[in-house]
C-alpha cells in the first residue's frame, strides 16, 4: 500500500514538474530564447557574460524597452502604433529647445512627457473617438511627427547647450547608482510600474479585455472608446520620457534620423516576449526581454562581424517567426 501511495505521489510530482516546464515554454519562452544568446554570446565573446557587458546590454535596450512598455498595452487592446519613432524624435526635439532656453532639467523632461502626451492623445482621439484604424492613424502620423521634428529643427541637428549639458543632463545619461547606470534603475522602476498596473488593477483588466473582444468588453459597460485614447496617450508619455532620456545620453538631436526605424525595433521586441499580435494576451516582463533579447542578437551579430545592414533583415525574420510562434502556441494552449 505504501509502496503504491508513494509511486502515485512520485508519479503527480513528475506530471506537475512536466505540467510546469510546459507552461514555461508556452507563456514564457522568452526566457529560455535569452539563455540561450546568452550561451551563444559566450561563445562569440569571452567578455559577454561579465558583469559590465550585461550591464551594458541593459543599458543598450532602455529607449526601446520602455517604449515598448507603452506599445505592449497597444498590442494587448489589438491595435498598433507605428509613429512610436517619430514620436520620440519630436518629444527629444521638444526637449532639447525647452533645455536650451530655460537650463532646466525638470522644465525638459515636463515638455517631452508632456509632447508625448499631446501627440499620443491625438493618436488616440482618431483611433479611439473617430473609430479610424490604428494602422493608417498611426502611419499618417509616423510622417507628420518626423515632417514636424525637421521643421522645428530646420533640417539640422538640435543640440543641447554644452556647458549646460556637461554639468546637468550627462549626469542623467551616464551617471550611476554603485556600479547600475541611472537609465537600467529608471528603465526598471517603469517596467515594474507598468507591469504592477496591468496585473493589479481595474485598468489592466479593461486592456486585455478590450484586446480579447472588444464587443463584449463593451456589452460589460467598458468605454472601449476612452480606453483606447488612454492607452494611445500612455504609450505617447512612456516615448516622451524616453525621448527625454535620449538626449541625456546623446546630447543631440538629428531630427531626420532619431528614432528611424524604432518602431520596428518596439514591434520585434514585443513580438519576441510573447505578446499576441492578435490582441488580447501578452507580458509586460516578456517586452522588458524582448528588447533585451533584441540587443543581444546585435552584440552577438558583431561578434561574428556579421554586416550591419543584415541586422533589420533579422529582426524582420524575428517578428514573422515570433508571429508563427505565438499562433502554434495558442494552439497548443487550447488542447
Amino acid at each position: 500500500m505504501n509502496t503504491e501511495l508513494k509511486a502515485n505521489n512520485g508519479s503527480s510530482a513528475t506530471a506537475r514538474s512536466v505540467g510546469f516546464m510546459k507552461k514555461l515554454v508556452i507563456d514564457h519562452n522568452y526566457i529560455l530564447s535569452l539563455i540561450l544568446l546568452l550561451i551563444i554570446g559566450q561563445f562569440a565573446s569571452p567578455q559577454f557574460l561579465s558583469s559590465a557587458s550585461l550591464i551594458n546590454l541593459l543599458k543598450s535596450s532602455v529607449f526601446i524597452g520602455i517604449i515598448a512598455l507603452g506599445m505592449t498595452l497597444v498590442i494587448i487592446s489589438g491595435n498598433i502604433d507605428l509613429s512610436v519613432g517619430s514620436m520620440l524624435a519630436l518629444t527629444a526635439a521638444t526637449g532639447v529647445v525647452v533645455f536650451n532656453a530655460t537650463t532646466s532639467v525638470f522644465l525638459s523632461l515636463s515638455a517631452s512627457i508632456g509632447m508625448g502626451f499631446i501627440l499620443g492623445l491625438f493618436n488616440g482621439i482618431f483611433i479611439g473617438l473617430a473609430k479610424v484604424a490604428a494602422f493608417i492613424v498611426t502611419l499618417a502620423t509616423l510622417v507628420g511627427y518626423r515632417s514636424i521634428t525637421i521643421q522645428f529643427g530646420d533640417g539640422g541637428p538640435l543640440i543641447v547647450d554644452n556647458d549646460a549639458y556637461f554639468n546637468q543632463l550627462r549626469t542623467i545619461g551616464y551617471g550611476k547608482l554603485g556600479e547600475i547606470p541611472y537609465l537600467v534603475i529608471c528603465f526598471i522602476a517603469i517596467s515594474v510600474f507598468v507591469w504592477f498596473v496591468m496585473t493589479k488593477t481595474r485598468f489592466g483588466r479593461y486592456v486585455y479585455a478590450v484586446g480579447s473582444n472588444e464587443k463584449a468588453a463593451r456589452l460589460t459597460g467598458i468605454n472601449v472608446k476612452l480606453m483606447k485614447v488612454a492607452i494611445f496617450t500612455i504609450t505617447g508619455v512612456l516615448t516622451g520620457l524616453a525621448g527625454f532620456l535620449y538626449i541625456t545620453r546623446f546630447g543631440s538631436v538629428d531630427v531626420s534620423t532619431a528614432g528611424k526605424m524604432f518602431e520596428l525595433d518596439v514591434i520585434a521586441a514585443v513580438a519576441i516576449g510573447g505578446t499576441s499580435m492578435a490582441g488580447g494576451r501578452g507580458f509586460i516582463q516578456g517586452s522588458v526581454f524582448g528588447a533585451v533579447i533584441l540587443y543581444a542578437i546585435d552584440a552577438i551579430l558583431s561578434a561574428f562581424q556579421v554586416p550591419a545592414f543584415v541586422n533589420d533583415l533579422i529582426k524582420g525574420i524575428l517578428i514573422l517567426g515570433a508571429v508563427l510562434l505565438q499562433r502554434a502556441l495558442e494552439k497548443e494552449r487550447t488542447e
